[in-house]
């Protein structure tokens, strides 16, 4: 059976667009009349049952995809989730290695400790016999120890710059100059008032 419909329900009805119902008419593919300069197309009931299947095979295809699409994000999350584990125990596995790596670390540093320590201890007994020595001497010389400023203002008096003093007190010291005694665990310097005219 035949009906007469315009070109817009004959879009509707065939799942169609206006261009596509035009299209159709031009290759005579559709029957159609024009009625007070308006175009209507006929559309049998075989036509409409046709577009109806191929909508519901369109929907039905729309769901397949659909779920396909599901589907491939499920298996997504599951991977994620695989992966976040992974990630979980490896940064637990880094956290522990560090752990044993900072206790290693802390034996080694007190190993060290222990052996600066012991250093310290000898340099101590070094150095110590000689400054009582010195100070043995500088009691019996009724000689008293002066400071470095105090060393330092003398020296400018005699018209010696900072870098003078300071290389003639390294050159003492180096020279085993009994006036300049150098503690190099304290890092202080003894120095033995005197005239000092051989440094100027």
């Amino acid at each position: 059976m035949e009906r007469l419909v315009t070109t817009t329900q004959a879009a509707q009805i065939l799942g169609l667009s206006l261009q596509g119902i035009h299209y159709r008419i031009k290759k005579n593919q559709l029957k159609s009349i024009k009625q007070s300069g308006k175009i209507f197309v006929y559309i049998t009931d075989k036509m409409e049952n046709e577009s109806i299947t191929v909508s519901t095979t369109n929907k039905t295809n729309q769901n397949n995809e659909i779920n396909l699409v599901i589907e491939v994000k499920d298996e997504q999350i599951a991977l994620l989730k695989k992966s976040q584990k992974w990630m979980k125990k490896q940064y637990i596995s880094e956290i522990n290695r560090l752990e044993r790596n900072q206790k290693d670390m802390m034996s080694v540093l007190n190993s060290e400790i222990k052996l600066l320590q012991s250093a310290f201890n000898e340099m101590r007994s070094i150095y110590k016999p000689q400054i009582e020595e010195l100070k043995k001497t500088s009691d019996t010389n009724n000689s008293k120890f002066i400071t470095l400023k105090e060393f330092s203002l003398f020296m400018k008096k005699n018209h010696k710059s900072q870098n003078d003093i300071k290389l003639i007190i390294l050159k003492a010291i180096k020279d085993n100059d009994k006036r300049f005694v150098y503690n190099k665990s304290d890092k202080k310097l003894l120095i033995l008032d005197s005239n000092f005219e051989d440094l100027l």
